[in-house]
């Protein structure tokens, strides 16, 4: 038996379907794979259906498909992850591989590869070691897992199993994606092993690097107003961003938002930060707001904090130190 990574989509937003419907799923809409006898016919497959990727690309883009076509085998172990709850889930393959045009969206073909798998439990990424996060955070939509990986995460469900060690094609663009894919989870690694009031400065740092002024409360009845940030300082002149900061694994709910929002008053913009990301019931909540009003978690943090890194003070760096990499254009 070998243990797999499937990721569940961009961003993970399939791994609910994952662990409701007990399946993993990709997509590269090349149609029904169940009479395909080999990898050369899905390569041939993945050349008509994407004219204009490289060899390199589409030897990539094969290779992952075929794997999921032929070199998995019912007892597998499989393992994908949930970037909001920072888990991944772990599981044993129990279907062959199967074809459903109607799974997302329906008839585009774009999800349609799928094998059935038994979910045993889940692992929480922070309680993984560096050298397994590292070998979880290639980008690639399926590969292998090494031995040593495999072995420590099986041990967080009592289990133990050795498997084929990964495997990846040495193209300079596919290892750049990777990096920048290991770099993301590694800062938000960083971020996650933040105390609430480093995390309170680093969001107000980040405010300060797009050109704000903040306020920074302390602990005590701050009555939902964790950073205010205005062109001012002060929060006189408009836009005036109140900021409400949760730092904690569990998703913000409904009753959270509405609670924020009914502290704000005309002419405030609401800037909600939870690291445990949100539910579905939050996020239509907060679109139902009559104040402006957005939702940021921890991958949308990152994402900014890369993006205006250049532009913090001396005290937002020092929460997050960071070294930029340089790559051939």
């Amino acid at each position: 038996m070998s243990m797999w990574m499937v990721r569940a989509g961009e961003a993970g937003f399939l791994i609910d379907r994952f662990r409701k419907e007990n399946i993993i799923v990709i997509g590269w809409e090349i149609g029904d794979l169940s009479n395909v006898r080999n990898l050369v016919e899905i390569k041939k497959l993945v050349k008509d259906k994407f004219p204009d990727k490289n060899e390199g690309q589409v030897t990539m883009t094969a290779s992952q498909i075929g794997k999921f076509r032929f070199e998995m085998d019912k007892g597998d172990y499989v393992i994908s992850y949930d970037p909001q709850e920072r888990s991944y889930l772990v599981g044993q393959i129990i279907s062959d591989y199967l074809y459903d045009p109607n799974f997302y969206p329906k008839n585009t073909m774009e999800y349609c590869d799928i094998r059935k798998v038994k979910w045993m439990g889940e692992v929480q990424r922070d309680d993984l070691s560096t050298s397994t996060k590292n070998t979880l955070g290639a980008i690639s939509t399926l590969f292998s897992i090494n031995q040593e990986a495999a072995d420590e995460i099986l041990r967080r469900l009592k289990g133990n199993n050795g498997i084929k060690p990964l495997r990846l094609i040495d193209e300079p663009e596919f290892l750049k994606e990777d990096i920048i894919s290991r770099s993301h989870e590694f800062i938000k690694d960083e971020i996650m092993k933040l105390t609430w009031e480093e995390l309170q400065d680093l969001v107000a740092g980040l405010l300060r690097g797009m050109g704000y002024k903040t306020m920074v409360s302390r602990r005590g009845p701050d009555r939902g107003r964790d950073v205010v940030a205005s062109p001012d300082g002060l929060g006189l002149k408009e836009p005036r961003i109140v900021v409400e900061v949760k730092h904690r694994k569990g998703k913000m709910g409904s009753s959270d938002i509405r609670s924020f929002t009914g502290g704000l008053r005309p002419g405030d913009k609401g800037l909600y930060v939870s690291t445990g990301g949100y539910t579905q019931e939050a996020k239509y909540e907060a679109e139902r707001s009559n104040i402006p009003l957005t939702l940021m978690d921890a991958d949308t943090l990152v994402n900014l904090i890369i993006q205006y890194y250049d532009d913090f003070d001396s005290e937002a760096r020092s929460l997050v130190p960071l070294t930029k990499i340089y790559w051939p254009a």
